[in-house]
């Protein structure tokens, strides 16, 4: 099932719309199913769930680390981790870059927009990701590049304010000029997220099922 679920998922993606398959709580059987029906980039939330998967799965699988990133465990992952999602402050970046350089790489991030009008969610206003990229200290880090950009739309059956979210968000990156990635849009709402410009969907329960495995 989990093989008929991507096929028909990258079957409907525009050619320039990358798939990040969520495998976040997903037993290593479930990804080698993935893997095995092409799927080679894939998503995780937790560092330590991430950083074991890397240790027992094929070594040319891309691991991005898409949920809220925490400093002090960026060192469990920066020998590996292909992007960073969630980038929230200059501070982060400037931790992925010490332990970037560590292991002589270059890891490459997004710096996440806060675009949900949920209170919980994470993230930069427009004008501080606009005041990080024109930072001077952000030249300075030469072991991470800045992408593009993420975001994480309100949970909501409301379309017209699931395209309000996103289209704001497309609207920014283009003004930027910066970057070629933006990506926005989940199981439940990527389609809508791709029609309003995003290049990359985080897609988890529609390939892999709803239930959360035990690792």
């Amino acid at each position: 099932m989990i093989a008929q679920n991507l096929i028909q998922i990258k079957e409907e993606l525009p050619e320039d719309v990358t798939l990040v398959a969520v495998s976040k709580t997903k037993p290593n059987a479930a990804i080698l199913e993935a893997y095995n029906a092409g799927q080679r980039i894939f998503g995780e939330n937790k560092i330590q769930e991430m950083a074991a998967k890397y240790d027992e799965l094929p070594k040319d699988i891309q691991w991005h680390m898409i949920g809220h990133l925490q400093s002090n465990k960026v060192k469990y992952m920066a020998h590996f981790v292909e992007l960073i999602h969630g980038v929230d402050s200059l501070k982060t970046l400037k931790e992925i870059n010490k332990q970037a350089k560590k292991h002589n790489r270059v890891i490459k991030c997004l710096l996440q927009a806060r675009i949900a009008k949920e209170e919980t969610k994470f993230g930069l206003s427009f004008t501080e990701i606009k005041q990080i990229i024109s930072s001077e200290e952000i030249t300075e880090l030469e072991n991470i590049k800045v992408i593009g950009l993420m975001g994480m739309a309100t949970f909501t059956e409301n379309q017209t304010q699931l395209k309000e979210e996103f289209s704001s968000l497309k609207n920014f990156f283009d003004s930027l000029q910066k970057g070629s990635v933006l990506s926005m849009g989940m199981s439940g709402d990527y389609q809508l997220a791709i029609e309003n410009g995003s290049t990359m969907v985080r897609v988890g329960s529609a390939i892999f099922g709803a239930r959360n495995y035990i690792v």
